[in-house]
């Protein structure tokens, strides 16, 4: 069926999905640039959206050249997720609803994927949406159980006034190492039942899948989330040199800053598999620790310096060695952009139980220990009695003076501590110290006490459950 407002996007085939602390501007501008039609923003929390304009001025940005662009809220409430909406119909071409996301935070917060039972009031936030803003309401799903429960739930959401419906081809319960595989006869059977337009999202590793997925499930876009992070330039069909990609990626934050785990993130996923040699370790120190674009750029260009002879064929690249390590099956050189390609959820469940009976074997060889009085006794209280009775003195002797200098405060840390930490800690462990004593850290930009002050406050005026 012809859409108008489809249309006049362009009707979009490649499509970047909306990745929180990934798809930010400057992701979105470099994905344009190498073949992306249509760009999702992160997922935005519109409770906080409506609330707080500084959460509204650092998570949502955008430019001219970023267009057609969807914005996509999560939540519960319809008229907060509208009041949400109407703040940026003005600078979108739709605004989608999360009903995808499967992960704790969100059942937790009861949105996401976590609506998906809760029919009554999912028509009342894509009906209440609809009807106060000027742009369509899109929605991103997950498959059900059963087909029929999948296309009923999607007519659903079509008749509440969906315009576009985004369907991953995975159930709730398959995520992080039990993701497995998309199901794309469940996509084909709903696009089979629909009238709006419709993306697939799932199984995309490359341009090819892309093509693929559009010919088995005749549907109008192909969403890409993890090939994307992998490889920004996946919609060319091309696999371009990392640290080129990196660089170019490094010189739009310069324009559009972003914060610098967005950037640490994205590094990591485009040098993923040079980083699985042991003899790159320095640099992915470099890269774990990087406080600012120089630092990023250097790490970039180290391994630039690297691997350049290779790629131009001045020096021969051996991996006779590394093709030994388990799990490792070079295809392209490892300082190209390419897929990550994940463990089967078999292959996790049988590593996990091989696992966990080797540590149940372990147990149960060692014998169990008692102290001076014939007490049972733990072995790492054990190893502090044997230690105090080889070295007596050393037990009155007065306490170490904490350590100083550039380290971590954690005695037991040893990563660079953060220039700026209220509490000389790395960024780890200034995370761990905050939630467990309900702090702030200015310095390395951790708000865990203002946020639930926030989240306690926002709760009692509004009693969204």
């Amino acid at each position: 069926m012809s859409c108008e407002w489809f249309e006049r996007i362009g009707r979009p085939r490649y499509v970047v999905a909306p990745m929180v602390d990934a798809s930010e501007l400057a992701w979105r501008l470099l994905s344009r640039r190498h073949g992306a039609d249509l760009c999702y923003t992160p997922m935005l929390h519109s409770a906080i959206f409506v609330k707080d304009a500084k959460y509204r001025k650092e998570n949502f940005t955008t430019c001219p050249e970023d267009r057609p662009l969807i914005v996509q809220f999560c939540g519960n409430n319809p008229e907060t997720l509208a009041a949400a909406a109407k703040i940026v119909e003005k600078d979108c071409d739709a605004i989608d609803i999360n009903l995808g996301c499967p992960q704790s935070i969100a059942k937790r917060g009861r949105y996401g994927a976590f609506l998906q039972e809760d029919w009554d009031l999912l028509r009342d936030i894509v009906s209440t949406m609809s009807k106060a803003v000027s742009v369509p309401i899109t929605c991103k799903i997950r498959i059900l159980e059963t087909i029929e429960r999948s296309i009923n739930y999607a007519l659903m959401l079509q008749e509440s006034g969906c315009k576009l419906l985004t369907l991953h081809g995975r159930t709730r319960d398959q995520k992080g190492p039990l993701t497995g595989v998309a199901n794309w006869d469940y996509i084909k059977a709903v696009r089979n039942a629909m009238s709006i337009p419709m993306f697939a999202n799932g199984n995309i590793q490359c341009l090819e899948d892309v093509f693929r997925c559009i010919e088995n499930t005749k549907v109008d876009g192909v969403m890409s989330a993890e090939g994307n992070l992998t490889n920004p330039a996946i919609f060319k069909g091309i696999n371009p040199v990392s640290w080129d990609i990196a660089l170019e990626y490094l010189d739009l934050v310069e324009k559009y800053p972003c914060p610098t785990s967005f950037i640490r993130g994205h590094l990591f996923k485009i040098f993923h598999k040079i980083f699985s040699y042991p003899e790159n370790n320095t640099e992915r120190e470099i890269l774990a620790t990087a406080q600012n674009l120089d630092d990023f750029k250097t790490v970039s260009q180290m391994l630039k310096d690297k691997y350049l002879p290779y790629h131009l064929g001045e020096l021969v690249f051996s991996n006779n060695e590394n093709l030994t390590r388990q799990g490792f099956n070079l295809i392209l050189p490892p300082w190209v952009c390419q897929p990550y390609v994940r463990m089967s959820p078999e292959a996790h469940t049988e590593k996990m139980d091989n696992i966990n009976k080797k540590q149940n074997n372990n147990s149960e060889s060692k014998r169990s220990l008692e102290d001076l009085e014939g007490n049972p006794i733990s072995r790492k209280k054990m190893k502090k009695l044997m230690k105090s009775m080889r070295k007596p003195n050393k037990a009155n002797s007065e306490k170490q003076p904490p350590r100083t200098g550039y380290i971590c405060s954690n005695k037991l840390c040893p990563n660079p501590l953060g220039g700026k930490c209220s509490y000389q800690f790395c960024k780890k462990c200034c995370r761990n110290k905050c939630y467990e004593d309900d702090l702030d850290c200015k310095g390395h930009g951790i708000l865990v006490h203002t946020r639930r002050e926030t989240a306690k406050k926002f709760a009692s005026e509004n009693s969204i459950g």
